[in-house]
């Protein structure tokens, strides 16, 4: 068990003055690679071993399964257990569920995992479509709606300014008719969840005291992110309580299209007067030209309201950013994983390397781009790691083999898996599993071709390099453990990583971070979508591209294509005009030799450009391709 003296060694000065701060209201500005997560785990380590804080009186909340399951993980290794980490959704309906039968009674409905089939059902009522893009683009405008506490009878005054999938008028009958759907069937939406739960606190005298008692501090990660709903179930955590630890960046607000409101971090100071102010700006993640090259993105535009934090590198100097430019799409991702073949082969491990986008609709090129060149790759969004079907199953069977063992299963409550030879209680933890695994057929080596197979393999591969992990974190740990150790992280959705290059969406990619990473299409009307007409908009679209360019650790190269496919032209994104005049049009990166002089001809104080060395090579047009290297360091 650490002292409180040995929880604050390797902290940086801000992140030891929030580790010591008092028990009250604090709001930590924390940008992008500074350690966040690692400040606040300390300050609630430090708090539990210096006996000022009980850990089962912690909340700490956050917006991903993914994050709260690294929350906690990380709490366990600084010795700490009991503290609740869970999501607003997964903390409200833990709520909700223990207090239904007494504060409502009966049975509590169940929960939907997705709104489809009901608000198809409620189209066809009111006469409108039910095609799977109307059905999507509805349900987001409803869940808009109920996180902003509008209802029916009130969106057409509260939602002037909106542009709903459909007329406003038609909106509020599906609307309406999604509502009685939804209790006929007798379900609930997680939208309802918080609502619900907001309704208990609000209206629930003795749910509320009781709630009070339990939990007497909170901390709220990614606050920017907060909707107007959420704000109203921690208002309600809190009561007349103020010990409170918010931490977020506004430069990271990319989610206002869901309701998520920044002003909640921005004006946290004026709700609490006494709230002790805390900026975290040294980036320990990126290298100093990436960190150059996003600051000039974001402060390019004018703030409005509270001022951007400006990174600060810790790290010593790497490789300049890159902008690629192509003749069109297909040659883009042909470039892209020409790129990638050639870091696998110098030894980069393809979990470490990306490919971010705008939209999902921009994978499918690159996914059939690594696919030919037989590069494995992870879309995020797909099905999720410990949903899998060879996963399920290794997890049984883990399970039987840890309960083969005498005393070998600390939670009884789970199933008997097939019989496997236990391991466990002799080898060491890797072992035990891998003779789990090499009873489904699994071995260390690859199978060739990609498809099925090879997906099995590696969800199978992943939990082997999870047991390695956990085995030289905790020495002593056997397979009951690890049984322990999965089931957290499946009830959080922490996957291990898969040896593959993550597709990911901006928004995606949010809170992620890899070695390389390729920014790609990097047009106008795709970064800033064509539907960006607002200045509002236009600045959560910078954003987005902010948010991307710092998921980067060692190598961040970006690019666009002149036209979609061979026809028309197209403008690079604006956003790129903050890296240098001469960038845009040409850039720093892969250019035709037609652009070669005009790259040549870049000027400005903040760009170097180098004599381009002739790259051979396929090109599509079937001109030479040359690279310029321009020094982004600002």
């Amino acid at each position: 068990m650490p002292t409180p003296d040995e929880v604050l060694q390797g902290l940086d000065p801000e992140q030891r003055e929030v580790a010591l701060a008092p028990f009250g209201p604090v709001v930590v500005r924390a940008g992008a690679g500074t350690g966040k997560t690692r400040a606040i785990t300390h300050r609630i380590a430090y708090g539990v071993h210096a006996g000022v804080i009980d850990p089962s009186q912690v909340l700490a909340v956050t917006f991903t399964t993914r994050a709260a399951g690294e929350l906690a993980q990380r709490l366990r290794g600084l010795g700490v257990g009991g503290v609740q980490a869970r999501t607003f959704h997964s903390a409200a309906l833990r709520q909700l569920t223990y207090f239904w039968p007494r504060a409502i009674g009966g049975q509590m409905p169940d929960v939907m995992g997705s709104k489809a089939q009901v608000m198809a059902m409620a189209a066809s009522r009111v006469g409108l479509a039910t095609n799977p893009a109307l059905i999507r683009d509805l349900a987001s405008e409803l869940e808009w709606a109920k996180v902003s506490s509008i209802v029916p009878g009130d969106y057409l005054e509260r939602a002037q300014r909106r542009e709903p999938p459909v007329t406003p008028e038609q909106f509020v009958r599906l609307y309406q008719a999604y509502e009685e759907v939804k209790r006929e069937r007798g379900k609930l939406d997680f939208e309802d969840i918080l609502l619900l739960t907001v309704a208990l606190l609000e209206e629930q005298s003795a749910v509320v005291e009781e709630i009070r008692a339990r939990y007497r501090h909170f901390v709220v990660d990614e606050f920017q992110d907060v909707n107007p709903l959420q704000d109203r179930l921690l208002k309600g955590w809190l009561g007349d309580g103020d010990s409170v630890t918010v931490v977020g960046d506004s430069a990271q607000t990319i989610y206002s299209f869901t309701g998520a409101e920044s002003k909640y971090l921005e004006t946290f100071a004026q709700r609490f007067p006494n709230a002790l102010q805390i900026s975290l700006i040294r980036n320990y993640r990126s290298t100093p030209q990436i960190i150059a090259t996003a600051n000039a993105v974001l402060h390019a535009a004018a703030p409005k309201g509270t001022p951007a934090l400006t990174l600060q590198a810790q790290r010593d100097g790497g490789k300049a950013p890159e902008l690629v430019v192509c003749a069109d799409e297909l040659e883009e991702a042909a470039t892209v994983v020409q790129r990638i073949a050639a870091q696998k082969t110098a030894g980069v491990p393809l979990s470490k390397i990306a490919i971010l986008y705008r939209i999902n609709a921009q994978s499918e090129n690159y996914e059939q781009a690594l696919a030919e060149a037989g590069i494995a790759y992870v879309l995020r969004g797909g099905e999720r790691f410990f949903d899998r079907p060879e996963v399920r199953q290794a997890m049984t069977l883990i399970r039987g083999a840890a309960r083969a063992i005498p005393g070998g299963l600390l939670n009884q409550d789970v199933d008997d898996g097939a019989a496997v030879e236990p391991t466990g209680s002799v080898a060491g933890l890797g072992q035990a599993v891998r003779a789990v695994l090499l009873s489904m057929g699994w071995d260390d080596n690859p199978p060739s071709g990609a498809g099925a197979v090879r997906e099995k393999w590696e969800s199978l591969s992943a939990l082997a390099g999870l047991a390695d992990e956990f085995e030289a974190s905790t020495p002593t740990a056997g397979l009951a453990e690890f049984v322990l150790e999965l089931s957290e992280r499946s009830a959080a959705q922490h996957a291990p990583a898969v040896d593959g290059v993550t597709l990911a969406s901006l928004h995606a990619a949010k809170g992620l971070e890899w070695s390389c990473v390729h920014l790609v299409g990097l047009v106008d009307g795709t970064l800033p979508l064509i539907h960006a007409s607002t200045s509002e908009q236009i600045a959560e679209e910078r954003r987005l591209f902010y948010v991307g360019i710092t998921r980067a650790r060692d190598e961040l190269v970006m690019s666009w294509s002149k036209s979609r496919n061979g026809r028309g032209t197209r403008e690079p994104s604006r956003f790129l005009a903050a890296l240098g005049a001469a960038v845009v049009g040409c850039g720093s990166g892969w250019l035709c030799a037609k652009d070669r002089g005009r790259a040549s001809r870049g000027e400005g104080s903040k760009i170097r450009s180098e004599v381009p060395s002739v790259q051979k090579g396929p090109h599509r047009c079937g001109r030479t391709q040359t690279q310029a290297v321009f020094d982004l360091r600002g």
